[in-house]
């Protein structure tokens, strides 16, 4: 039995042992975090480059690329070397960073999503007033709001869990660093205290569900009201990229988190958590760049900016 003192590193779950499907994962999961660094990047430099796009929907969608940057790229990176190496250990360290990260960055996205519901339904049934209401500053408040909670979040979550006594070895039942699996290597009855926390972090976000959901009924009822077919789709299609990416946040980690005992398994565990960990930082830009022509326009003509720059005169 060892307890957390004498544990300097954790063994990760590796997606199988077999040195050719290894391989497969390296470069599987290499091809996801290019598309993502390429995906969530152009829209960075997109947004940034174009004056059309500095508007409050377009800087909370920089704030979401930023974020789903840093969050593949704490855990993708060291999934792959892993496998490119043939090794699942990660340091205590480096697993409380990885952790701390983790739960930021997906704490700080979750609001941002819900600063952007709130974004649509007043661009929609209070557009008179949206100049007022989404001013400037009162974006950058907002933006630097979300970022302030999931630190503050992940701060409160890393140094309770890594508080607790580990006696039950240091093999976790993830490919990553993950709460739940760090709370199952703790013998002492304190991880109630965890759990409260976590509690208290699911009410939060559970207000936050409430307040898309609210948020989108009001919108839905105004767009219904518009009376032009024309006007009613341009309203839609502003908000479907914004609910899809909403939708694939909230399924997949409540599929992961909620899903009955009895379908769980290793193996599906572990898809279930690259649905819901890695798959949305790559797909997000894809989702808002097919259906926003503004975007698309802005991305070809930097796309076509930096061809003609790099070609030799």
């Amino acid at each position: 039995m060892s307890n957390s003192s004498s544990i300097t590193q954790f063994l990760l779950l590796p997606f199988t042992d077999t040195r050719e499907l290894q391989l497969l994962h390296f470069w599987l999961f290499l091809g996801i975090y290019l598309a993502a660094l390429l995906g969530n990047g152009l829209i960075i430099t997109t947004i940034a480059w174009d004056q059309h796009l500095h508007t409050p929907m377009y800087f909370f969608l920089l704030n979401l690329a930023l974020l789903d940057l840093g969050s593949i790229s704490t855990i993708v990176p060291k999934s792959m070397a892993n496998s490119l190496w043939d090794t699942k250990v990660i340091s205590y360290g480096g697993c409380a960073t990885q952790l701390f990260l983790f739960v930021f960055l997906a704490s700080a996205e979750f609001y941002l999503l819900t600063i952007m519901s709130y974004d649509r339904y007043v661009a929609i049934c209070k557009p008179l007033h949206y100049g007022t209401l989404l001013g400037s500053r009162a974006c950058v408040h907002m933006a630097a709001a979300a970022w302030a909670t999931g630190f503050l979040n992940a701060l409160l979550q890393t140094a309770n869990t890594f508080s607790l006594p580990l006696c039950k070895g240091n093999a976790l039942g993830q490919f990553f660093c993950e709460i739940p699996h760090i709370l199952k290597l703790s013998c002492s009855h304190s991880y109630l205290r965890e759990l409260g926390l976590l509690m208290f972090s699911a009410f939060f976000f559970e207000g936050c569900f409430v307040f898309i959901v609210v948020s989108y009924v009001q919108i839905f009822r105004a767009v219904l009201r518009i009376p032009s077919e024309q006007g009613r789709h341009k309203a839609f299609s502003t908000c479907l990229p914004h609910l899809a990416v909403v939708s694939l946040f909230i399924s997949t980690g409540l599929f992961a988190y909620v899903k009955p005992s009895s379908i769980s398994s290793p193996s599906l565990d572990l898809v279930v958590s690259v649905l819901y960990s890695v798959m949305p930082p790559a797909v997000n830009p894809l989702i808002y760049s097919m259906r926003n022509r503004e975007l698309k326009e802005s991305i070809r003509k930097v796309l076509s900016w930096r061809v003609l720059v790099s070609c030799p005169k």
